[in-house]
């Protein structure tokens, strides 16, 4: 695995709001998040980090390459966790089963969310399906399509909505 870094500055042009308040976010600076893509290259980001006028709470611009608190591309774990997908991803096989084991265990809060947000928003839902009778990937594809970058379509909204599970602790007991 060759390991190459590049820096990238990443910068939206979209506005917004924060996902706690729905304030606005004024940037007050930016960080480096690193991460591993599909050959296995080592890439650095600059994302900007953006604080709310209202609720003072701090966020951090990422872009939908990326799934918070994961090391490699999402194009990466998007190709491990299809069932009929190849894996050629540049990663061990612990990582690969840490990350079906996080997507099996929060697949139900994320197809919960989605369906949340696009009742919220007016949207229609697809007919409901009892849990046990498909797959937590297949309910997951049916809310957000099969094409490429799926899982980013599921971050987002999540993420943007302030409903992102954390699964990093700086302190543990």
């Amino acid at each position: 695995m060759k390991r190459v870094n590049q820096e990238f500055l990443v910068r939206s042009l979209e506005q917004v709001s924060c996902p706690c308040c729905g304030g606005q976010l004024s940037v007050i600076g930016s960080r480096k998040r690193k991460y591993t893509n599909s050959e296995g290259n080592r890439i650095i980001l600059r994302i900007r980090r953006l604080r709310c006028k209202v609720c003072r709470s701090i966020h951090h611009e990422l872009p939908d390459i990326l799934v918070p608190y994961k090391r490699h591309c999402s194009e990466s774990i998007e190709s491990v966790l299809d069932p009929e997908g190849t894996i050629c991803v540049a990663a061990d096989d612990s990582t690969i089963r840490r990350w079906r084991e996080w997507f099996r265990r929060y697949v139900d809060h994320f197809t919960g969310c989605l369906e949340s947000i696009t009742a919220r928003l007016g949207g229609k839902t697809a007919k409901k399906v009892t849990r046990s009778s498909m797959s937590g990937f297949q309910r997951a594809i049916d809310l957000v399509g099969n094409a490429p970058g799926w899982l980013a379509r599921i971050v987002r909204p999540v993420t943007n909505t302030n409903n992102w599970i954390h699964t990093r602790f700086a302190f543990l007991s």
